[in-house]
């Protein structure tokens, strides 16, 4: 009797010992996100704020591609749109590229799930990438090049004054390094941009944002990630070198990568080397100035 009793105490105990712990759990988890939820906010809020990027009567246009980085930016500016002091509208819409075994439902239901309107667009792309690009080759310059007309063209379509897309402060930088090192060109990506045929604004609300506290927050948040199965493969990307190079700066020198952000807006042309930018061929010593100092010294 009494080893019964005593197995029903431990059994309780045992019980109310793993409830306490996945509270506390619960609550951990919780602090975490709300912490994390707040640091991008503020990041987000100044990138708006300093680039003009959302203005009153904006429909913003929220491309979401199934990755972390997408997926934060729109939770991200829904909560901002019930906060904000300006009235905008949010649209977010996905290309399904048809790449092999793309869960279709996934989006689509997680979409209706948050209540907001959406569009799903369906273009073959995969199948033109991997019939035009060698064998060895990457894959991101034709499938971005397709990808970015069809959303432009849909912005278009439906109106959409903005068109925000989920790159973040370390997609700034290697792009920045992937111009100077394979390009040849001093240039990024611009968290807000006037495209070519001056149809569309683009806009990069996660411009100030680090990708390990964006990688943090879709983790917390458990954010249904969708992998890209066409390129994310290609472990030769040009990309993935300067990424692992950058990781390795932030590793063995903490902080220079966000240095080497702070750069980019902090640029004096006259300390470079471009011609069209900078009347270089023009410069030349004021004469009166000069001769004003000579009489200044002979006195």
């Amino acid at each position: 009797m009494l080893n019964e009793d005593s197995n029903e105490n431990a059994e309780t105990s045992n019980m109310q010992f793993a409830k306490l712990t996945s509270r506390s759990i619960d609550s951990g988890k919780h602090s975490k996100l709300n912490r994390s939820r707040k640091n991008l906010r503020r990041d987000v809020g100044r990138a708006i704020s300093d680039f003009n990027m959302i203005e009153d009567g904006d429909l913003v246009m929220v491309c979401l591609s199934g990755g972390k980085d997408s997926y934060a930016m729109l939770d991200i500016l829904l909560n901002l749109q019930r906060h904000a002091p300006i009235d905008f509208r949010i649209h977010a819409v996905n290309l399904d590229q048809k790449q092999p075994d793309f869960p279709e439902q996934l989006l689509p239901n997680y979409l209706t799930s948050l209540g907001v309107d959406y569009t799903i667009i369906e273009k073959d792309t995969y199948s033109i990438v991997i019939d035009k690009i060698e064998e060895g080759k990457t894959y991101c310059g034709l499938c971005s090049r397709l990808r970015r007309g069809i959303l432009y063209n849909h912005a278009q379509s439906i109106g959409a004054t903005k068109i925000a897309l989920g790159h973040h402060r370390d997609d700034i930088v290697e792009t920045l390094f992937l111009n100077m090192f394979y390009g040849g060109k001093l240039k990024a990506m611009p968290p807000k941009l006037l495209s070519d045929d001056k149809r569309n604004v683009v806009i990069r609300p996660l411009a100030y944002c680090k990708e390990k506290e964006l990688a943090r927050y879709a983790q917390l948040s458990d954010f249904p990630i969708i992998p890209c199965n066409l390129c994310g493969t290609q472990d030769n990307m040009q990309r993935q070198a300067i990424k692992a190079m950058l990781q390795q700066w932030d590793k063995s020198h903490p902080g220079r990568v966000e240095s080497i952000f702070r750069s980019i807006a902090n640029v004096s042309l006259s300390q470079l080397a471009d011609t069209s930018n900078f009347p270089f061929t023009e410069l030349r010593a004021d004469i009166a100035v000069t001769e004003k100092l000579n009489i200044v010294e002979i006195i």
